[in-house]
């Protein structure tokens, strides 16, 4: 046990300062710090560090070591989710009629072209997947897989850009919640539909996942909203309360035969807000920032499964096409979409570049389908690189299309406008920042 305490250690120090090194080059290039992050991990497994002489990559991750750090790469993930769900604000929906039509495009479209390049191209993609059969869920995973829009990544990268409280980058933001919020749903069907057994014990598994869906939303939301509501509470106890309820959560959803993700994301949900709406700032941060911090064990998994030198000269057409059906369906999607609410051009490129952002939040869905043998190492390897181009293409994308003049106008769709500027939360590990780009001001 010393020794696995010993190798644990050494591995979350140099994983975790190659992961924020990475990510502080990456952002000095302009692209979000998630991309520099993955490409150590990348380089941390048998990709890069396997090849050294030496058994560098042997050494530093023996085998004995995987569960602990998978287990960590869980927690952090639950953590994440968490932080997600519970800052998940659909509000500017009922605003604006061009997020309604921006969404169902940039959710629809995308999973339209995944499944069809599935169809299309079977035989390609069971040699890719090492024979897995190309069924009903496999196609409805591809799917999802290239609908998925990273929400954390993107505020990132509007903050960056400079393009927060404009209306493009508004509209993307609200899209981005909505596509997220119909993904998962999608996601966990796959999983439900894709077990092993006989359709009775399918229907049942179905069945236990909406009761404990529908516990959630009308029994353990009510009786958080009278406890968090005690004039006795003290704040302290709220974060506490929160990670309890994420843990049992995500132990719940995982009985039930999916990602411990899903249930994560849902205890964000339920969890109560402060009463004008907003998430309390003091039960986030401590979430986000230990999600932040342990989130490069994460990246360290994903890469350590990512097997570039297993992949085929054959395999690179298939990129292609894979990239291709990706961007397009999401930049296509936005940008038509867009323009039949009345967005300028300009304007219409630009969210559907925004919305082709993919980031972490592909990362995880890769990871899920992973591990639920949906997909295989080659495939996962491809929707990896997949998910890194379209995130690397989005900061040079929007400085060849230019940033929107002025501040937000009045709505074109009929919505009423208003002064206020909404506030663009940027996920675990960032702080959230006032519209118009600004950085907040430094703590006293």
């Amino acid at each position: 046990m010393d020794s696995v305490i010993t190798h644990v250690v050494a591995a979350l120090a140099v994983v975790i300062a190659a992961a924020h090194a990475a990510g502080a080059v990456a952002r000095r290039l302009g692209q979000p710090p998630v991309v520099g992050q993955l490409f150590a991990g990348i380089a941390l497994g048998p990709s890069l560090l396997g090849l050294l002489p030496g058994g560098l990559h042997e050494r530093l991750f023996p085998e004995q070591i995987q569960p602990i750090l998978t287990s960590l790469a869980q927690v952090a993930l639950i953590f994440f989710l968490f932080a997600v769900g519970y800052e998940l604000d659909l509000g500017l929906l009922r605003h604006r009629k061009a997020v309604a039509s921006v969404s169902v495009s940039g959710f629809a479209l995308p999973m339209l072209l995944g499944a069809g390049i599935v169809l299309l191209l079977p035989e390609g993609f069971a040699e890719v997947n090492g024979g897995r059969p190309v069924d009903a869920t496999f196609v409805l995973y591809m799917a999802v897989a290239l609908s998925i829009t990273a929400v954390p990544v993107l505020a990132g990268i509007i903050r960056d850009q400079g393009l927060a409280g404009t209306r493009p980058g508004t509209i993307a933001m609200a899209s981005a919640g909505v596509i997220d919020a119909l993904s998962w749903p999608v996601l966990a069907v796959v999983l439900v539909g894709g077990a092993h057994g006989s359709t009775r014990e399918w229907a049942a598994k179905a069945a236990l996942l909406v009761l404990y869906v529908a516990v959630m939303l009308f029994a353990v939301r009510p009786l958080l909203g009278r406890w968090m509501s005690r004039p006795a509470g003290r704040p302290a106890q709220r974060v506490p309360l929160a990670v309890t309820l994420a843990l049992a959560s995500a132990w719940a959803t995982n009985a039930l035969g999916l990602h411990v993700i899903f249930g994560a994301l849902l205890a964000g949900v339920v969890m109560p807000r402060l009463p004008d709406g907003s998430p309390d700032a003091r039960l986030l941060g401590p979430l986000r920032d230990a999600g932040g911090l342990l989130l490069p064990v994460f990246f360290a998994i994903s890469g350590t499964t990512v097997v570039l030198g297993g992949l085929h000269a054959s395999d690179l057409a298939l990129l292609a096409v894979i990239c291709a059906a990706a961007v397009v369906g999401k930049v296509a999607a936005g940008a038509l979409s867009a323009r039949g609410a009345r967005q300028p051009w300009r304007d219409s490129l630009l969210i559907g570049v925004l919305l082709n952002t993919r980031g972490l939040t592909e990362l995880i869905v890769l990871e899920v389908g992973l591990r639920a043998g949906v997909i295989g190492p080659r495939l996962y390897a491809l929707l990896v690189v997949m998910a890194l181009v379209t995130t690397a293409a989005t900061g040079p994308l929007i400085k060849l299309l230019g940033r929107p003049a002025g501040p937000p106008s009045a709505p074109r769709d009929g919505g009423p406008a208003t002064g206020k500027v909404p506030e663009v939360r940027t996920g675990p590990g960032l702080d959230p920042v006032p519209a118009g780009g600004a950085e907040p001001p430094p703590a006293p």
